[in-house]
C-alpha cells in the first residue's frame, strides 16, 4: 500500500521488523538475475533515479526475519520494450508502433543488515533511501569519527572514516587525475581544512599540524586569507557541511631567498607577511650529510657513483669546520663561502690523484670521479640560492613546522633540482623529528604533489627512501602523506597501494584503464574522463564503492587575486595590503 508514491508507515509496521521510510522508485526485476552483491530495478513511470543515488529494500527470511539491502545505483538505462528494429523508434514516436518505455538501474549492493547475504526477491519495493537508510547504506551510522568530504549528488553530506585518516586503522591518501582540470590541489586543501575544523582532532587540534609543498606559483600563499569570489551559496554548502566558511586561521609560508641578494630576503611578489627565508648554511650541508640529495634523481643511482656521493659526504661531515657565525666552513685549508666554492674545492681535490684516495678510501675510476664531478658542477646554479656561507649573520633559516598549523614551503621559483632537494631534506628532518618524539600524536599532514616525479615507480633515490618509509611506517608515528600526481601508475606501487583512501579527479582514458584503478568499477571510470572540475571519486576501506563528492568552493583565497586583506593586518596597517595588485584578469579563474 503507498501513499503518493511512498509507503505508508502503517504498512510497513504491520509487515514486522525495520521500518524502509523513503519514497518507492520500482521494484527489483525478475529478467534480470539479482545477487546479493547487486540487482537491477525497474521503475515506476514518472520515477527517476540517478546515479549515485541510494536505494534500499527488504526481504523477509526465515529464521532470520527481515534483512534490509542497500545500495548506490551504478547504471541507469531506458529503452523501448517491444522495438525489433533500430528504425523503430520512428514508427513508435508517430504512434505507428506500440512499444512502452522503459527505465532500469542497476545497483551495486554496500550494505546488508543483518548480515544475511540473500538477494532481494523480484517484484521487491525499492526505495529512494531516507536519511537514516543513507547514513547506514554508506556506514556513516558507524562512523564514530566522520570528516566531511563534500556533497552527494543527492546535496546531502558524504564523510570519510577519519580511524582510515590518522592511522588507528589506516593513513595516508592518493589522489590523481589530469593537471589543471581533475582541483587535487583544491582537493587536498579542503581535506587538511575539513580535519581541522570538523571536531575530529579534539584535544590535539591545535598541535595537529599540516606541511604543504606548494610548486604552482604563489596560489596556496594566502589560506588564511578569506576569498573574495565566495557567495552565499557556497556558505549555505558549508553550513550543510558542519563547517564555518573561513579562511585557515593559522599559516606560515617559506620562501627561498632571492638570487644573488645578499640579505637573503624571501623570494615572493604578493605576500609580505608571514614569510620566512629557507636555506642551509655550509656548515649544515657537511655536518647533516645533505650532499645525497644533490643527487636525488633515479638517473644518478643507475649512474654508478652512489658510493662515491657516500664516501664524499662522510669526508665532508669529518673534515669541515665552521668558520665564524655565517656558516661557512674551511675544508682542507680551503675556505668555501658559497656553494661553488665548495663545488670547486671537491674539484680540485678529486682531480688530484694523491688526493683523490683520501677523498674516496680506494681505487675509483677516473671516468666514476668524472661522472660525479660534471653532476655536482650541474647543481651549482640551481642549488646555491640555498646552499650557502655568505650571509651577513647566521639566523633561523630552517624550515619548521612549529610555527604555525599550516605550514607551506614555496618552490615554485626553484629549478626542479633544487625542489628535489628541498623535498627530500624537509621530509627526512620532519621524519626524524617524529621518530624521536617517540609517539603519532600529534599528527602531521605532509601535501605533496607530483608524487610521480619524487617516487617514480622505477629506479630509486634518497627522496623515494624517505616516502616509502613515511607509506609503511608513518602511520605508527603520526606522518600522514596526502599525495598526488596526474598518473598513479608512474608512482610506486607501495606507496599507492599503502594509501587507505584512494581519490581521482577527471581522469585521461588511457590512464583510467591501468589497472592501478581497479578500485573504480567500470562506470565510474567511465565518468572519470568527463568529470568536471571540483568532482572527485573517493574510495574507503567501509564503502565497497567509490562515492562521487563535489566538494564546495574554496572558502579561502586560492591566488591573490582572490585575497581578501586579513582582519588583524587591515587593522594594524589601515590600509589594504594587497592595494596596487593586479586584479583578476579574465582568464583568471576559479580552480572550479
Amino acid at each position: 500500500m503507498t501513499v503518493n508514491g511512498a509507503a505508508s508507515p502503517q504498512a510497513a509496521t504491520a509487515a514486522g521488523g525495520p521500518q524502509v521510510t523513503g519514497e518507492v522508485v520500482g521494484r527489483v526485476l525478475g529478467t534480470q538475475a539479482a545477487s546479493p552483491l547487486s540487482f537491477w530495478v525497474g521503475l515506476e513511470p514518472g520515477k527517476v533515479v540517478q546515479l549515485d543515488d541510494v536505494v534500499v529494500t527488504r526481504r523477509e527470511v526465515p529464521g532470520h526475519g527481515p534483512v534490509l539491502v542497500a545500495g548506490v545505483v551504478t547504471t541507469v538505462e531506458a529503452r523501448h520494450e517491444g522495438a525489433a528494429y533500430d528504425s523503430d523508434v520512428f514508427l513508435i514516436a508517430d504512434g505507428a508502433l506500440p512499444a512502452a518505455v522503459v527505465e532500469v538501474a542497476e545497483v551495486r549492493v554496500t550494505r546488508v543488515e543483518p548480515e544475511v547475504f540473500v538477494p532481494p526477491l523480484p517484484g521487491a519495493q525499492v526505495y529512494l533511501a531516507g536519511a537514516g537508510d543513507r547514513d547506514q547504506a554508506l556506514y556513516f551510522d558507524v562512523m564514530e569519527r566522520r570528516i566531511p568530504l563534500g556533497m552527494g549528488r543527492d546535496g546531502q553530506p558524504l564523510y570519510v572514516n577519519f580511524d582510515f585518516l590518522d592511522g588507528t586503522r589506516g593513513a595516508h591518501v592518493s589522489i590523481s587525475g589530469v593537471s589543471g582540470v581533475a582541483t587535487k590541489t583544491s582537493f587536498a586543501t579542503f581535506l587538511l581544512y575539513s580535519i581541522f575544523n570538523s571536531g575530529v582532532l579534539d584535544a590535539e587540534s591545535a598541535n595537529t599540524k599540516a606541511l604543504i609543498f606548494s610548486v604552482k606559483g604563489e596560489d596556496l600563499l594566502f589560506l588564511d586569507h578569506d576569498n573574495t569570489r565566495l557567495d552565499q551559496r557556497a556558505r549555505d554548502g558549508y553550513a550543510r557541511l558542519g563547517l564555518p566558511a573561513r579562511a585557515f586561521g593559522s599559516v606560515h609560508v617559506f620562501a627561498p631567498p632571492r638570487p644573488g641578494d645578499p640579505n637573503g630576503v624571501p623570494h615572493v611578489a604578493a605576500r609580505t607577511q608571514g614569510v620566512s627565508a629557507f636555506y642551509w648554511t655550509l656548515v649544515e650541508f657537511c655536518q647533516e650529510e645533505l650532499l645525497r640529495f644533490v643527487f636525488a634523481d633515479a638517473d644518478d643511482e643507475r649512474a654508478g657513483y652512489s658510493l662515491l656521493v657516500g664516501q664524499v659526504a662522510a669526508r665532508l661531515k669529518s673534515w669541515a669546520e665552521p668558520i665564524g657565525d655565517g656558516g661557512a666552513v674551511r675544508v682542507q685549508g680551503t675556505t668555501c663561502r658559497t656553494f661553488a666554492d665548495l663545488v670547486e674545492m671537491l674539484s680540485d681535490q678529486l682531480q688530484e690523484e694523491d688526493s683523490r684516495r683520501d677523498w674516496t678510501g680506494a681505487q675509483t675510476p677516473l671516468g666514476t670521479v668524472n661522472a660525479f664531478l660534471r653532476r655536482l658542477r650541474s647543481a651549482v646554479r640551481p642549488l646555491s640560492p640555498i646552499v650557502r656561507g655568505d650571509l651577513p649573520f647566521y639566523r633561523s633559516h630552517s624550515v619548521s613546522t612549529s610555527d604555525a598549523q599550516v605550514s607551506i614551503v614555496d618552490l615554485h621559483n626553484l629549478p626542479e633540482r633544487a625542489q628535489r632537494f628541498v623535498v627530500g631534506v624537509v621530509l627526512r628532518g620532519e621524519f626524524h623529528r617524529k621518530e624521536s618524539s617517540g609517539t603519532a600524536k600529534p599528527l602531521l599532514f605532509v601535501v605533496l604533489d607530483e608524487l610521480n616525479k619524487y617516487a617514480p615507480r622505477e629506479g630509486d633515490s634518497p627522496i623515494k627512501e624517505i616516502l616509502l618509509d613515511v607509506a609503511e611506517r608513518g602511520r605508527s608515528l603520526g606522518v600522514i602523506l596526502i599525495g598526488a600526481q596526474q598518473t598513479a601508475s608512474e608512482v610506486e606501487r607501495r606507496i599507492v597501494s599503502n594509501s587507505a583512501v584512494r581519490v581521482a579527479g577527471r581522469l585521461d582514458p588511457a590512464e583510467a584503464a591501468r589497472s592501478e584503478y581497479g578500485w573504480m568499477p567500470p562506470a565510474v571510470r567511465e565518468r572519470a574522463t568527463i568529470a568536471k572540475p571540483g568532482t572527485m571519486f573517493v574510495a574507503q576501506p567501509e564503502i565497497p564503492v567509490p562515492l562521487a563528492v563535489a566538494f564546495p568552493f574554496p572558502a579561502w583565497a586560492t591566488r591573490p587575486a582572490e585575497a581578501a586583506p586579513r582582519a588583524d593586518t587591515a587593522a594594524r596597517t589601515g590600509a589594504d595590503p594587497f592595494q596596487g595588485l593586479p586584479s583578476a584578469v579574465e582568464d583568471d579563474i576559479p580552480p572550479f
